[in-house]
């Protein structure tokens, strides 16, 4: 990789932060949406199962109906878009679809593929292990979503705060997805304020506590 590169991938970490207010009434043009959702697609997962289901919602009249969900958070109806990111609790079913390609390419042999799919299905016999599978490979979409976003020029905001059994009851969510977090997206009104952030020192541990 370039230095160039590198220079440009962290000034996007570095330059991301929330955003809480934006430009009302822009409409984010299709090819940026696509990029964004493309980029969280490329997200890592475990056993490439691709723990994620994205809910679009750009409409207007979607969004008025989230704002009261969202406790009235002016964000939701300002963005351009607001992404759900949602986990997937069942993402053991998607494994013929991941690893039979790979097997039919001559990729990947079948006694692998069956090894591999008798793994998943012995983890997934526990909801617990789905569940933190789903917010965990949810989490990192969201990550490639949010540093897409704001490669294109958007800024984002990760909001934990709606109320998610109203969330999927308003929006039809089934039963296989647990709600990991909202992401408004737009163009800010005005710049994010930049938090502080600990130090090194305060964060990481060598080698062991």
């Amino acid at each position: 990789m370039s230095t160039q590169v590198q220079n440009e991938v962290l000034k996007v970490i570095e330059d991301r932060h929330s955003v809480k207010q934006y430009q009302a009434g822009h409409t984010m043009p299709q090819a940026d949406l696509e990029q964004i959702l493309t980029s969280a697609s490329l997200a890592p997962s475990a056993w490439n199962l691709q723990h994620w289901k994205l809910l679009v919602i750009d409409d207007q009249a979607q969004k008025e109906k989230l704002l009261p969900i969202a406790y009235g958070q002016k964000q939701i109806v300002e963005s351009s878009v607001v992404i759900a990111v949602l986990g997937d609790l069942e993402a053991n079913k998607n494994a013929q679809a991941v690893f039979g390609p790979a097997v039919a390419g001559g990729f990947l042999p079948q006694a692998v593929m069956d090894t591999l799919v008798a793994q998943i299905e012995g983890a997934y016999q526990y909801p617990q292990v789905a569940r933190d599978e789903a917010i965990r490979n949810g989490s990192l979409a969201a990550m490639n979503l949010m540093l897409a976003a704001k490669a294109l020029g958007y800024d984002t905001c990760p909001m934990g705060g709606y109320d998610a059994a109203k969330f999927v009851e308003a929006f039809n969510v089934p039963a296989r997805y647990v709600p990991v977090m909202l992401i408004t997206v737009g163009l800010a009104a005005t710049p994010a304020r930049s938090a502080g952030r600990f130090s090194l020192d305060q964060i990481t541990v060598s080698n062991t506590f």
